[in-house]
């Protein structure tokens, strides 16, 4: 008589629910390429000049214009930090006020010329035909029209020109390399399987430039904004120290200015050194940003660091020496006889 078999039904454990993404998860995703120290390190000084420049009334100890005729050309001291000009202004009070002049163009330049960027370079780069050599050809004009003398030429015509004017013609003249940018980089997504996708669906452009597109290009509009920035606070500092904005709009150009109007070079080095060290620091801060957004597009990049980040949580040395490590001696072999092989 045969036994009959016996079947053990096993329970199956479900597997767990996908985490729900929450606010903080998806804020931590998006901030993802200022993960590394350095593009930390970028934020942070940059969110001082931004502080500095909101807080400026607070923070300046004098009203930057108030002369001080008995106190003039005076080194740093307790009562002017910075030391004063040849009218006794407090130096220390216009490079706080002159932060915010800086900044404010600095950002109204880049987000006009980011935006128009965006539309020029995404829509050159999804449309075909005849449409995207057009924004193409259009983006070669601006790319070679040369950006400072147009400033110099549309300033002039104003006795006195607004922020808003010096920023709309920084940004006029500083969007078409990142135009060019975003076509290549747009040009690469629209033959992808989600674009085609959404295309057979019946998505309308718009969405398609919206919701498909631009999520994939915030890294490289990102580090556009970045060095569209670096442009701006250069050609701004320019343009005021080389006399072409008006000395009532106060900035650390307009100090360099009159540093060198009144030969502050080289003896009263308290004028001319603050607002130049802000200009680098400023710099600096931003080229540490877009070293974080680098690292962030650049796949490779991204592996590196995080290798290096991860040798230095175990207390790895990255720029020791390899050093060859030697197995214990085996007795010599007689001639002839090959060694035997050993296996650790």
């Amino acid at each position: 008589m045969t036994t009959p078999t016996t079947y053990h039904l096993k329970a199956v454990t479900p597997a767990p629910a996908p985490a729900k993404a929450t606010f903080w998860s998806q804020l931590k995703s998006s901030l993802a390429m200022f993960s590394n120290r350095k593009s930390a390190t970028g934020l942070i000084i940059l969110g001082v000049f931004v502080l500095v420049a909101i807080f400026a009334p607070l923070i300046a100890p004098y009203d930057p214009n108030a002369q001080h005729l008995d106190e003039t050309l005076q080194p740093p001291s307790f009562s002017h930090l910075l030391g004063t000009t040849h009218i006794g202004q407090d130096v220390s009070s216009q490079l706080v006020y002159g932060t915010r002049g800086v900044l404010v163009v600095g950002f109204l330049a880049t987000i006009m010329a980011t935006v128009v960027a965006i539309v020029v370079g995404v829509t050159a780069g999804y449309l075909p035909g005849w449409k995207s050599e057009s924004l193409s050809a259009l983006s070669n004009v601006f790319l070679v029209i040369p950006g400072l003398p147009l400033m110099i030429i549309v300033a002039s015509q104003f006795e006195d020109p607004p922020l808003v004017l010096i920023a709309a013609v920084l940004g006029l003249t500083g969007w078409a390399w990142g135009a060019r940018v975003l076509r290549a980089q747009t040009m690469s997504l629209r033959n992808r399987d989600f674009i085609q996708a959404a295309r057979a669906n019946g998505e309308p452009l718009h969405r398609i430039i919206l919701v498909e597109m631009l999520p994939n290009l915030l890294a490289i509009i990102a580090s556009s904004f970045v060095g569209t920035m670096t442009a701006a606070v250069l050609g701004l500092t320019t343009l005021a120290f080389i006399g072409v904005i008006p000395v009532s709009n106060l900035n650390w150009g307009t100090i360099l200015f009159w540093a060198q109007q009144n030969n502050a070079f080289p003896d009263y080095w308290w004028w001319y050194v603050p607002a130049g060290l802000c200009i680098a620091l400023l710099g600096v801060s931003l080229a540490l940003i877009n070293f974080g957004i680098d690292e962030y597009v650049n796949p490779r990049l991204r592996s590196a660091g995080e290798r290096a980040r991860a040798m230095k949580r175990k207390g790895m040395n990255l720029n020791a020496a390899v050093t060859q490590v030697r197995t214990p001696s085996t007795p010599a072999s007689p001639a002839g006889t090959p060694p035997e092989s050993t296996t650790a």
